[in-house]
């Protein structure tokens, strides 16, 4: 029998989080017959996805699901400011050219935003959600090509569900991506995320971020009463049930925030939960096989410190549903057309993944420096916020994910590695001149591989 006279549906799309809600949306809006599949329908409780950038608030307005961020207490997001050795700086965001207004992100309780995303996806013509458990992923006798899951209810029953297409959007701690690819995700930290209420952070409706030592420390407020913490802690974790990560919170990390701010952080040490989330990288690999691909986290990670994960999660549902279209492609049984659509989604997506990709992680890096090369380039990041002008619209624009252009973050990237250098030989004095004209040329090295190897990876494969 064959896979089109056997299936129920047209798409199956396993996980319903950020991308399956709106995939399903997207290709159910499309005319196709779309059953999506959740473990848990309960609303989830994370410590990331809290952070919408504007970006991302643009592709949930194209999707149609712009609603679906609003009535859930959530907070707008107008910017950051960021703090280093008694300092701080303001980086607002810049004026949205589409709307005439200053660009807003929103922040909120994810777990609220999955809630109405979930919503929306059931209220979709077309749409069918289940709360199922998907086991493995159903394949022709002969061959890879997919058919199909296996998924089962609570009480275990399983059963064999058919369709032409399979999406896997299962996220970071997929169990499918090995059976894509044998790229990892290389984690480098783990952010440690608790709350803070009734907290006043020192711009109302913008994130805070402190360059702290070891690693940067972030802040927003995601709903009235509620600030979220996220604090990066590099290296192995030290260990909550034996209050390790307790301690580390108040001896390492409390003492470099605003003397204004340390008694409320003490405070919610004593009676919030420590949560562990891993931070890391992971390439994206080409969408190749038969049947199924793979969106979301689970095929591409990047470091939250700067909030992008969901922009690209939703350009990347914009773009699939494009190349996937019943315009481009009638009838998900074409597997090769499917095959060629993901392969130009691999290429496609680096018009705005690349540049959130490498910002994230190369930012982290600098923020989370370690070496003094690395010091001198995170001292001068900061100084050049300083100087204002276009030294914060830039970097805010990309942050933002209103810009996607690869030269304007090498062109501020590289302008903030020479003002390191020249804030470095100018408080060195003459006398320090002879020893600092030799660690310029370390510095500019250290820059090139902060960034090249990042951008390389993105741009190439």
């Amino acid at each position: 029998m064959s896979t089109r006279a056997i299936s129920d549906y047209d798409m199956i799309i396993v996980g319903a989080g950020v991308v399956g809600c709106a995939a399903a949306k997207a290709f159910g809006e499309d005319g196709r017959k779309v059953l999506l599949l959740e473990r848990d329908l309960s609303e989830p409780d994370r410590i990331v996805g809290e952070l919408m950038q504007p970006g991302g608030m643009h592709a949930l307005r194209k999707l149609g699901m712009e609603d679906c961020a609003e009535n859930i207490d959530g907070i707008n997001c107008f910017g950051y400011s960021v703090y280093r050795d008694g300092e701080i700086v303001e980086l607002p965001y810049n004026k949205d050219p589409t709307t005439g207004k200053q660009a807003r992100g929103i922040a909120f309780h994810h777990g609220r935003f999955i809630q109405n995303l979930r919503k929306s996806a059931t209220n979709t013509k077309n749409v069918t959600v289940k709360e199922m458990t998907v086991s493995r992923l159903l394949t022709e006798d002969i061959g890879e090509k997919v058919i199909g899951v296996v998924a089962s209810v609570k009480d275990g029953k399983e059963e064999k569900i058919y369709a032409p297409l399979t999406l896997v959007a299962d996220g970071i701690f997929s169990k499918f991506r090995r059976e894509f690819t044998d790229r990892q995700t290389n984690v480098m930290s783990h952010f440690v995320g608790f709350l803070i209420h009734d907290f006043e952070l020192p711009y109302s409706q913008k994130g805070f971020v402190a360059i702290a030592k070891p690693s940067p420390i972030l802040m927003y407020q995601i709903a009235p009463h509620d600030t979220r913490v996220l604090v990066d802690v590099p290296g192995e974790l030290p260990k909550v049930s034996t209050g390790e990560l307790k301690k580390y919170m108040e001896d390492v990390v409390c003492p470099q925030l605003p003397a204004n701010m340390r008694e409320k952080f003490m405070e919610a040490l004593q009676t919030e939960r420590l949560r562990p989330m891993p931070s890391g990288f992971l390439p994206p690999a080409i969408n190749q096989r038969d049947g199924t691909i793979l969106l979301g986290d689970a095929l591409n990670v990047r470091s939250p410190l700067t909030g992008g994960g969901m922009t690209v999660a939703l350009e990347d549902v914009l773009t699939c549903h494009e190349l996937l279209s019943k315009k481009n492609i009638p009838s998900f049984t074409d597997t090769d057309l499917i095959i060629q659509a993901m392969d130009a989604f691999h290429w496609k997506r680096k018009s705005y993944s690349a540049v959130i990709n490498v910002l994230a992680m190369s930012l982290y890096s600098v923020f989370a420096a370690q070496t003094s090369d690395m010091l001198v380039i995170q001292k001068g990041c900061f100084e050049y916020f300083k100087l204002g002008g276009d030294c914060v619209a830039g970097p805010i624009n990309l942050l933002a994910g209103m810009n996607h252009s690869p030269l304007s973050l090498i062109y501020h990237f590289y302008r903030v590695a020479m003002y390191a250098i020249f804030i470095m030989i100018r408080d060195g004095g003459i006398l320090g001149l002879p020893q600092n004209l030799f660690k310029a040329f370390t510095v500019f090295f250290t820059a090139c591989v902060t960034i090249l190897p990042f951008l390389w990876g993105e741009l190439k494969g």
